[in-house]
């Protein structure tokens, strides 16, 4: 079942909670429906996550957890999904939302090259910058609507292939 594949891979509440970073939400963490695993939780956690993971951020787990508080999805499964956009995807990921828009935005693609300084990222806000931001922006409402979606149709056919399978067991043709 999609639920125990999932919670496979979820840390603990109580490892969670533990973490002094996530001290900033106090009480706000006991909250037992940001730790509890059903098809409404996930696939908004789902959403939560993928929303955030295409924003060109270092903050991208601390932004999912405080929209997942209050919207009452699964936190652990929202800050995980974040980690969609890591170090060797993010390369990919940012690149192809800078070709979505600039062809949005109908302006010629511009060549640039990376470099690891402040004055590069100045001048690239000012170049590249929006055209990367709106590819950014949708990149995150295509893929959360996608992935709520998505994640909510698969939950299904697993409840559905569980109920199937239980009837056979208990039914077997004789």
């Amino acid at each position: 079942m999609l639920k125990k594949f999932i919670k496979r891979f979820l840390p603990s509440p109580h490892k969670i909670r533990e973490q002094k970073i996530l001290s900033i939400f106090g009480t706000l963490l006991h909250d037992p429906n940001l730790w509890h695993l059903n098809r409404r939780s996930a696939s908004g956690a789902f959403a939560v996550g993928l929303f955030f993971a295409f924003w060109p951020v270092p903050f991208q787990m601390w932004l999912a957890a405080a929209v997942a508080i209050p919207f009452r999805v699964n936190l652990p499964l929202s800050v995980a999904t974040v980690w969609i956009s890591n170090p060797f995807t993010m390369p990919p990921i940012f690149y192809s939302a800078y070709i979505v828009g600039t062809t949005i935005m109908g302006t010629p693609r511009k060549d640039f090259s990376f470099e690891l300084s402040w004055n590069w990222v100045l001048q690239s806000i000012e170049t590249i910058g929006p055209a990367f931001l709106v590819g950014c922006l949708i990149y995150s409402i295509f893929f959360s609507v996608a992935g709520y979606f998505g994640l909510n149709y698969l939950w299904r056919l697993s409840v559905a292939k569980a109920w199937k399978q239980r009837i056979q067991r208990r039914y077997p043709k004789v």
